[in-house]
């Protein structure tokens, strides 16, 4: 990360550091998404399996591992500020956050997983995949919290390549992983959608170490002497970590627990209807990681920019950012709009699971906006270190406005399921429009204390 002075200069570093995180993110998600089509290919009931399990998973994962996105700021400012010998303090610090974070997800997991699958209305199978899904993806949080802390100081550094590297030469191996254990190969049992569980556990591991080797022999990662001393824990800094992390996870949760929320309440419906919700979800998804991976990179560029106090800079890389997503956004809605019918083609053979994908793709068409502003918006704000009001209101967009309005639209209104789509796409617009403006209001804020004026 090096001061830009022009426009053009600040559109090169972005996309220079927005590139590398697209690739890892969409990589990232990759296993989820080989991890669902492979295992809708083995059958439905699978398919519907994995859906539910992920939906129990992935808000729990995200909302945790959200605290632990406080590491990109928090390293972020002490960089611009000029404070490169605290880095290493703090990074280690969030790695015992990181250990306390896992301890906590397996007491959730040992507390509430069964009861939770025993109170859904789920047939015999399905429930049973979903657990032991579960079970198997449980294998691998310790090194997936602990590559979310060495991630955050990488990432910080505009060393986005470097998770790249990691991510890309961890996807194929997943792959073989999944094929390995969901279909038996090679002497293996056969476990069907569990078995892409155990495969992303494995997976998990792999990362993690290959990131420890990276930043203990590689520059500019071993100039921070990172594994050199366990230094003894600081309760005042896990206060910074939890305080500003806090707040984001929770954000995060609340983001994606909602789109858990509507996949359990699915279960009412057939087999069928849930794995078309599953898939239309699952892709959706993966567009998504477009405006996620610009909220990321300006988490860093904007943590760097208010590190130094040069706030006009910062606000030049916020309208930067959400430029391209909105752009990139109207491309993903065309696309899902006119190839909907392929793209459901990807997850089943079945017909009726066919025909009800496409369907629920046309509204996760309509997604791409509003996410295209709400994500990195959000991710400006941390950049800012301002979270705590960015929590309030997406609790309140996604929980009391978005999840309510689809819940009574799918029981009073001929949508059906479709219904809790309505709801999430209004709760994602609210989201947007407030978050936007509270951007505008820190902006504003800061501009007093414009340094380059």
């Amino acid at each position: 990360m090096i001061e830009t002075v022009t426009t053009g200069a600040k559109i090169r570093q972005f996309l220079s550091i927005l590139g590398p995180i697209l690739v890892t993110q969409v990589a990232m998600f990759s296993m989820t998404f080989f991890d669902t089509i492979m295992s809708g290919r083995y059958s439905a009931q699978d398919l519907a399996g994995v859906a539910v399990g992920s939906s129990l998973w992935m808000p729990v994962f995200t909302g945790l591992s959200g605290i632990l996105m406080s590491i990109t700021p928090i390293v972020g400012h002490l960089i611009g500020g000029g404070e490169r010998e605290k880095v290493s303090f703090s990074v280690m610090q969030g790695v015992y956050v990181s250990l306390l974070i896992a301890a906590v997800t397996y007491v959730l997991g040992w507390l509430f997983l069964e009861p939770i699958l025993g109170a859904m209305n789920l047939e015999e199978n399905v429930r049973r995949i979903a657990f032991e899904y579960v079970i198997g993806l449980s294998f691998g949080i310790i090194p997936l919290f602990l590559t979310a802390v060495l991630r955050g100081f990488i990432d910080a550094l505009g060393m986005t390549r470097t998770s790249m590297v990691i991510t890309l030469l961890a996807l194929p191996l997943n792959v073989a992983f999944n094929y390995v254990l969901i279909y038996g190969k090679f002497g293996f049992p056969e476990l069907g959608g569990v078995g892409s569980g155990y495969a992303s556990a494995i997976t998990f591991w792999l990362i993690f170490f290959l990131a420890v080797w990276i930043i203990h022999r590689h520059e500019p990662f071993s100039t921070y002497r990172l594994f050199y001393a366990l230094p003894r824990a600081s309760i005042a800094k896990w206060k910074e970590i939890l305080l500003l992390g806090l707040p984001i996870g929770l954000s995060i949760f609340f983001e994606t627990s909602v789109f858990s929320a509507v996949t359990l309440f699915m279960s009412e419906y057939n087999t069928n209807v849930i794995a078309a919700h599953q898939a239309a979800l699952n892709f959706a998804s993966l567009t998504y990681m477009i405006p996620l991976s610009v909220s990321m990179a300006l988490t860093i560029v904007i943590g760097f920019e208010a590190g130094a106090r040069r706030w006009r800079d910062a606000r030049t890389y916020s309208f930067i950012g959400v430029s391209m997503a909105i752009g990139i956004s109207l491309l993903c809605t065309a696309f899902i709009y006119f190839f909907r019918d392929q793209v459901a083609s990807l997850y089943s053979t079945d017909p009726e699971v066919l025909e009800l994908t496409a369907g629920f793709l046309l509204f996760a068409a309509l997604f791409q906006l509003s996410d295209a502003i709400q994500a990195p918006v959000q991710g400006a704000l941390r950049g800012y270190k301002d979270v705590n009001v960015t929590f309030l209101m997406t609790m309140i967009s996604y929980w009391v406005i978005g999840l309510p309005l689809g819940w009574a639209l799918s029981r009073w209104t001929d949508f059906g399921p479709y219904g809790y789509w309505i709801g999430l796409i209004t709760g994602l617009t609210c989201g947007a429009v407030t978050l936007s403006v509270r951007l505008k209001y820190v902006q504003k804020r800061n501009a007093a204390f414009d340094k380059i004026e």
